[in-house]
């Protein structure tokens, strides 16, 4: 039977070693009074210690002082297994620092293992991550040389290789909704994302754990059963935290109170905030020229993923361009239609009209129900390799990028030829290279593998990489030359300063 406590006695029901899954997608649907809850409990106790996290996203908001991170700094936690670090700066720098334990696999593989979890399995058999960082034969999952835990084991079955991945074991679950009911049943009307809340609630019942929900407000009427996304028969304790009179806003077109149509969708855009974009050069045009170029490849009826970053101005160009209203755009948190919200929002889509659990978003991504997809990329090798996740000195995670790219039919990479000092200019249809980056990203070898040139020739898939100034595709040869933008000189600004031959296309 569920309880309404106080978020410091929920912090309580918390014993040290603990697995912590936290149903969250970086900011969004992110419980934070729970997480404050447990660093002041743990600042004034000194327990709970030793605490182990899961959580298929990233968790966290860009801050040190915000979220987990904050008892996560404080060195509450031991283990993390996640698949994006990105925006949790202190775990990040913790796992670095060979400080605590960490790993990092696909979101979509983490996401149904919870899933598989909830089933009572020890394994969750898959696909995705062969012949990539995540294959025990590549690479390494593991942040640090003190992380030794064998996750993932490869298998043969019927000739075919598949990764076989670890469930996790639960202890407590994190959750945030928006009501509770009079039979502890949650809603989440006001939450932009599910995540895999009820997944996530399954998989900690069934290891004996405890299900702790955040709310915003308690309601004295019965939820109408659809609407349920956890049945209170999950729920052990529910923490109540009313809105404050200067809480953020909060954005309908997120979650799904207004549906906007494609005519208004740049206007709710720039309502968004974007801070967390990467800094430009004053005057950089690269991301414009990216976006316009790859936004060229959509066409009428295809079923769209829309990364964050450079990807995201493809989103932006398809909507100036108008065809928005005729492309199904999906978002791996969960939506279907509408547009990805950008920057910090990012997971969010304005105005979907569905918005699903992220487990189940991912068995249609992995049985290749995209047509096309836009994502950026750190760094790409001679044979059209791509690293997403990892560069010396930093480490972002691979979110659900392998996911995302296992099947999809056509797979653009939005990423500029070098970086660090590039500005790029678009004078009447002409690129001007106004001044060089002074690191590449197109090298005869890269320091990591998120995504397999080779497996994506063996499943037929059309694979561009689309930059400020060239486009390349990946062909039997590795990458070659397809198209160069007016205004570049090729043997100069492409061949010139690459480190391999390329053949044109």
């Amino acid at each position: 039977m569920f309880k309404i406590i106080a978020a410091r006695e929920a912090a309580e029901l918390i014993k040290d070693g603990d697995c912590i899954a936290i149903n969250a997608f970086l900011a969004l649907s992110n419980p934070e009074a729970l997480h404050d809850a447990l660093y002041e409990r743990f600042i004034q106790t000194g327990a709970p210690k030793n605490l182990r996290l899961f959580c298929a996203a990233g968790f966290g908001v860009w801050d040190e002082n915000r979220y987990a991170d904050r008892y996560i700094k404080a060195g509450a936690v031991c283990e993390i297994v996640a698949g994006h670090y990105n925006s949790t700066p202190a775990a990040i720098q913790m796992a670095l620092a060979g400080k605590i334990e960490a790993y990092c696999l696909p979101l979509g593989v983490l996401s149904h293992t919870i899933r598989a979890a909830a089933a009572g399995r020890d394994w969750h058999l898959s696909e995705v991550g062969i012949g990539i960082y995540a294959d025990p034969r590549v690479d390494t999952y593991a942040l640090n040389d003190i992380s030794k835990k064998e996750l993932v084991a490869l298998r043969e079955i019927e000739g075919e290789e598949y990764l076989l991945y670890q469930t996790p074991k639960i202890d407590v679950a994190f959750i945030k909704g928006t009501t509770v009911d009079p039979n502890g049943n949650i809603s989440f009307e006001k939450e932009y994302l599910t995540v895999d809340a009820l997944a996530v609630a399954q998989a900690t019942k069934r290891n004996g754990g405890k299900v702790i929900v955040q709310v915003e407000r308690v309601s004295h009427q019965f939820s109408r059963p659809r609407n349920v996304i956890v049945p209170g028969l999950l729920v052990d304790a529910v923490v109540v935290c009313e809105p404050q009179t200067d809480a953020k806003e909060y954005n309908p077109a997120l979650s799904g109170d207004m549906h906007v149509p494609a005519s208004h969708m740049d206007y709710f855009v720039n309502k968004l905030s974007t801070t967390k974009r990467k800094k430009t050069q004053s005057g950089d045009k690269t991301a414009d020229i990216i976006g316009e170029r790859a936004a060229r490849e959509l066409h009428p009826g295809q079923i769209v993923n829309i990364g964050i970053g450079i990807p995201e101005m493809v989103g932006i160009y398809a909507s100036k361009q108008g065809i928005l209203k005729d492309i199904y755009i999906t978002v791996e948190a969960g939506g279907v239609g509408g547009l990805p919200a950008p920057g910090v929002a990012f997971g969010a889509t304005i105005g979907a009209d569905m918005i699903c659990d992220i487990a189940t978003q991912f068995d249609f991504y992995d049985g290749g129900g995209l047509d096309i997809c836009f994502l950026g990329g750190l760094e790409a090798d001679m044979q059209g390799n791509v690293n997403a996740h990892k560069l010396p000195g930093g480490y972002a995670g691979i979110g659900g990028f392998a996911n995302i790219t296992h099947a999809t039919k056509t797979i653009v990479f939005c990423m500029s030829f070098n970086t660090k000092g590039l500005v790029a200019l678009n004078e009447n249809g002409k690129i001007r290279v106004a001044e060089e980056g002074s690191v590449p990203k197109f090298k005869k070898e890269i320091s990591a593998i998120s995504f397999s040139g080779k497996n994506a020739l063996k499943r037929g898939q059309r694979v561009l990489y689309v930059t400020e100034r060239c486009v390349f595709e990946l062909t039997e040869k590795g990458l070659a030359l397809k198209e160069v933008y007016p205004g570049i000189d090729e043997a100069r600004q492409i061949r010139g300063m690459l480190d391999f031959s390329i053949e044109r296309k």
